[in-house]
């Protein structure tokens, strides 16, 4: 367990937050992230997306503003398509809030707005999918415009879209006072403070499929971070690098000679570098395939990684057990399936275990701490997962940087 879960770092974030404005009975455009998973039936399976956005929808209700929520869900390609609307969030939300929630099925037009200038305070609307208009992720002004034109105020609090630059996130802010949410700044103030201040000993456990979207965090943390531990996909380019054969693992080849040199680099300023020792290998990635257990230096022809073996599980708890900050982005494995998820499920347990603060950047990890059941002792989990990454690997986000300074 950690020491203290509770309190994100503070002072990182130089951006007017939705406290700052006055929204006393004016018209507040809330960009939230409500890109939840469905079922075939379009029943939602996982609402924490929605559940994360409620401090601030109840601070708006609270403060007697008119409410208009927008988002995207999915990738319905600019037209209308009833496998990605919005009316399963309408329903989900107001069950949650207890209060009606009005859904429009259109995100823009005169109906839209003839409904939202007939709002009182406290009203709250849902507009449709965001991206059933073309025009919201070609960031086109016209449509910024048409958004605007709904509010007084706008309010970002859609963190995993924060590094896109469409209307919803970006055009809005040139025609709005512009503001983030409390999630938007609880997700900059964690990653920021973890990146510039972390607590040392401060771990770095990267995972995924491929080292190319990684390279820029190494190089980002390296001058920050004590240990650096490398499972999942990516973990076999920097094993073929070093002249190990992998069999038919997965291999950026013409990331060869840029993890090596990226590996050296790191380990020259004396920083841990750990990557698995053996692992689990098929011939297949579907359920029910032949499995074998090696060491990484032995992995046979026409055979490929999968996941962690029992060793490198180990060897990386170990190297946790110091932490005082763990950021963990990227599975160690295709824990998506059972027989493959051990690893991941096991580096779950140890990070949750540890007495540090524990951050986990969203995205595949965030799915992967929720199936471990481990989710209730991380002490932050971004909702975010590309969002995360550009933000781990210090880029700007196009909806952060747009936002009025304080």
């Amino acid at each position: 367990m950690s020491e203290d879960r509770s309190l994100p770092i503070k002072g990182v974030l130089n951006k007017l937050s939705i406290k700052d404005l006055d929204i006393r009975g004016k018209r507040v455009f809330i960009r939230c992230d409500f890109n939840v998973s469905l079922d075939e039936n379009l029943n939602i399976t996982d609402d924490r997306r929605i559940r994360a956005a409620l401090p601030t929808i109840n601070y708006a209700i609270d403060e007697g503003s008119k409410i208009i929520l927008a988002s995207h869900l999915g990738r319905p390609k600019g037209r209308t398509d009833t496998r990605y609307s919005l009316a399963s969030v309408a329903r989900r939300l107001q069950r949650l809030i207890k209060k009606e929630v009005t859904f429009l099925p259109d995100c823009v037009g005169a109906k839209t707005e003839d409904t939202i200038n007939k709002m009182s305070e406290g009203d709250i609307v849902l507009l449709e999918n965001l991206r059933c208009c073309n025009e919201e992720e070609k960031n086109e002004e016209e449509f910024s415009k048409s958004l605007a034109k709904l509010a007084d105020f706008y309010v970002n609090d859609a963190f995993g879209a924060t590094h896109r630059n469409h209307s919803s996130i970006v055009g809005i802010t040139k025609y709005l006072p512009s503001a983030a949410g409390f999630l938007l700044q609880k997700e900059i103030e964690y990653l920021q403070g973890v990146v510039n201040h972390p607590v040392r000993p401060f771990v770095a456990i990267l995972g995924g499929a491929k080292a190319s979207g990684k390279i820029d965090v190494i190089r980002n943390l390296e001058d920050k971070v004590d240990k650096v531990i490398v499972g999942g996909g990516m973990a076999y380019t920097f094993l073929k690098a070093m002249g190990y054969d992998v069999g038919d693992s997965l291999v950026e080849n013409d990331m060869l000679e840029l993890a090596n040199e990226i590996r050296k680099g790191v380990i020259a300023k004396g920083i841990k570098f750990y990557l698995p020792v053996d692992c689990v290998i098929s011939q297949s990635i579907e359920p029910g395939a032949e499995t074998k257990l090696v060491t990484t230096q032995e992995i046979p022809k026409g055979w490929k990684a999968v996941d962690i073996g029992p060793a490198s599980v180990k060897l990386f708890s170990e190297a946790l057990e110091s932490a005082k900050t763990i950021l963990w982005n990227g599975p160690m494995g295709v824990f998506e399936v059972d027989a493959f998820s051990r690893g991941t499920f096991s580096i779950a347990h140890s990070v949750a275990d540890a007495y540090a603060l524990t951050i986990v950047g969203g995205g595949d990890t965030d799915l992967a701490v929720n199936r471990a059941g481990v989710s209730e002792s991380i002490s932050f989990i971004s909702t975010g997962g590309g969002a995360a990454l550009e933000l781990l690997e210090g880029k700007d986000l196009p909806g952060l940087v747009a936002l009025t300074d304080k």
